[in-house]
């Protein structure tokens, strides 16, 4: 794996990718984003080496580099899950060349639906900690300890710092933000419902198919992670209805704008 993140930042460096301060990944219908970039320059997945590439109709592929809010910026439109068929080492490899790139601080979002029904879509939630149970760690590889601590610490994943300053601009904006338990279940089939109630026995209070790998791998390479959640759709058991994914779609991107300016004033103060 280092012969190939070298061969990947050397490739990304030529093409003009200098030194970005912060990475983004951006979820499932969550791309407006980019608006508030200042682009330098883009690359499609499939022309970078080594690199996976977004299977997912509704995610760009592209990675992009520029200046937001007048810090350099690393930007993932498009992520890689398990359930494309992709290893976990496949899905987080991203992380990995944006660290290698420089970046100190990480940024995810992520579409997920509503464990906590005092939580309603549309909203936005801050993530607190995290359940893994896609069934297996990033880091479980020969060699994981040439890139990093192996038994890497998850006592503290989010940054407490960087999740004040989420709750202070969302107080100042006036945008509802709760603050959770996020579950990343594999997928990609939606749950059902004596999942939603094991899953709320469990402690979580959303639950999506992303995240937690890159949470992960951030915190191996001691990277600084906050990560929100748009909340999609609420997933009460006694009251469960087919989900429509357009519709999932289009509720992600009416809460986007709150979470751009979560994200803009956020790093302008960091």
């Amino acid at each position: 794996m280092i012969k190939f993140i070298e061969e990947t930042v050397d490739y990304l460096k030529n093409k003009g990718f200098d030194s970005p301060e912060i990475g983004i990944i951006l979820g499932t219908g969550l791309g407006q984003l980019i608006n508030d970039v200042e682009v330098i320059k883009e690359v499609s997945y499939n022309h970078i080496p080594n690199f996976p590439t977004a299977t997912v109709e509704f995610h760009k592929g592209k990675l992009i580099y520029g200046v937001m809010a007048g810090k350099k910026v690393i930007v993932m439109q498009g992520r890689f899950h398990l359930y494309e068929g992709y290893s976990l080492q496949d899905v987080t490899y991203p992380v990995r060349i944006m660290e290698k790139l420089g970046i100190h601080t990480l940024l995810v979002s992520n579409a997920s639906g509503a464990i906590n029904l005092d939580f309603k879509k549309g909203e936005l939630m801050l993530i607190e900690d995290h359940i893994n149970l896609q069934g297996s760690s990033p880091l479980a590889f020969k060699g994981v300890e040439l890139l990093g601590e192996r038994f890497t610490d998850m006592s503290a994943p989010y940054n407490a710092d960087i999740n004040s300053k989420f709750k202070s601009i969302a107080e100042t904006n006036n945008i509802t933000l709760h603050e959770g338990v996020y579950v990343s279940v594999v997928g990609p089939q939606l749950e059902t419902r004596a999942e939603y109630r094991m899953l709320k026995i469990m402690g979580a209070d959303a639950v999506g198919m992303s995240t937690v790998p890159e949470i992960i791998v951030a915190n191996h390479l001691k990277l600084k992670v906050a990560a929100v959640s748009v909340l999609t759709d609420e997933c009460d058991p006694d009251n469960l209805k087919p989900v429509d994914i357009s519709e999932i779609i289009a509720m992600a991107e009416k809460a986007e704008p709150d979470m751009v300016i979560l994200f803009k004033e956020l790093i302008k103060s960091l």
